[in-house]
């Protein structure tokens, strides 16, 4: 899709001119694959302000036919260390004085030194996060992607509860694998980060990683878990008892569920990151169970898991409609079990569109 790839780049080269930058050079292959389409591990891009005739694709040797196919909207060169090599081709093409910009946050200080070797009479200018600020706002074409990730673990998990794949005997390991592999088999390319399964009390650590324990009855079992496809990363987390629940356990769930519903209801255009956190943290704070909430309501996702904005007490900035974010608020009782309930969404005008469909009603497995 080499035009909305150029719709990117046009986007990014307004920020550009706006941090008074006559050329960006980026380098983190995510930011490359978001403006051309490569999707190979080396690789860098030199994005002019005067357009994609003066652009700049850089890769190695074991890419020229990979790049040929994903990026022939742009010139392309052949040579490796690729950044360096396109510092040095800027400091030959660009005008004495000009300012060449950089992804500061991924560039080494080994790899600066270099620049600054190369860039001659270049001014090289830390030009953090320009990419990563227009990827906050997705297209219809990630948006697309998205829709697709979020299907494919919404059918995995349905598929690994319609199999009994969710059983007390099975351990936290067995299940994560189960579920990773479902996910491949209805369509994703791969997983967006190790699955979480907690069961138990393990339930109530927000990032436990699985291990040989046993699932029982009575457990509740926790699943978070995502999909990847076209290079954009699903995000959804659920919350099951095994058997029949106790008081305890439903009155508990009931409480997450309340706080995911009015986090879910202030995901809109306008709304400061913070206030949104607030909307879902007060349901539980009011509860009393305020200290029991220990992260924030939720995050961007897109080509990055966790991405801008971060919808957090310490949060800054608002949302704007087509940003992709998480709602999943969750109370953890130490020793005894914990509940997380966490969606995709888009904010959109009105009420945002939900991407995972599993059912938030209390399953029973």
């Amino acid at each position: 899709m080499p035009e909305i790839h150029a719709t990117r780049r046009r986007a990014l080269r307004e920020r550009v001119v706006d941090a008074e930058l006559d050329a960006l050079l980026v380098t983190d292959l995510r930011n490359i694959r978001y403006l051309t389409g490569f999707t190979g591990s080396n690789a860098a891009l030199l994005v002019h302000v005067d357009g994609d005739e003066r652009s700049v694709f850089c890769t190695d040797g074991r890419y020229t036919t990979q790049a040929e196919a994903q990026v022939p909207d742009l010139r392309r060169v052949i040579e490796r260390p690729s950044a360096l090599a396109l510092v040095a081709q800027a400091a030959t093409h660009l005008s004495r004085g000009s300012v060449l910009g950089f992804e500061s946050q991924h560039v080494s200080v080994e790899d600066h030194a270099a620049f600054t070797d190369a860039a001659g009479e270049l001014l090289l200018s830390r030009a953090p996060g320009l990419v990563e600020r227009l990827r906050e706002v997705k297209d219809e074409v990630e948006i697309a992607a998205l829709r697709t990730a979020c299907a494919a673990a919404d059918r995995a998990l349905a598929d690994l509860l319609e199999h009994g794949g969710l059983r007390p005997g099975r351990t936290e390991r067995e299940v994560a694998r189960d579920l990773e592999n479902r996910m491949v088999d209805h369509g994703a390319d791969g997983v967006a980060f190790p699955s979480i399964v907690a069961a138990g009390a393990n339930s109530a650590i927000p990032h436990h990683r699985p291990t040989d324990a046993v699932l029982a009855a009575g457990d509740f079992v926790k699943l978070d878990f995502g999909a990847v496809v076209d290079g954009y990363h699903s995000d959804m987390t659920r919350t099951l008892v095994l058997g029949e629940p106790a008081q305890w356990q439903r009155d508990l769930y009931a409480l997450v569920a309340a706080a995911q519903a009015a986090g879910t209801d202030a995901v809109r255009p306008g709304w400061e990151v913070s206030a949104v956190d607030a909307a879902a943290r007060d349901v539980i704070v009011e509860a009393g169970y305020g200290e029991q909430f220990t992260h924030g309501l939720g995050h961007g996702v897109g080509l990055d898991v966790h991405e801008a904005p971060s919808l957090a007490k310490t949060g800054v900035g608002t949302l704007s409609a087509c940003m992709a974010v998480t709602v999943e608020p969750g109370v953890y009782l130490a020793g005894r079990g914990g509940v997380r309930i966490e969606d995709t969404l888009v904010v959109r005008e009105g009420t945002p569109e939900l991407l995972t469909m599993s059912t938030k009603e209390l399953v029973v497995a």
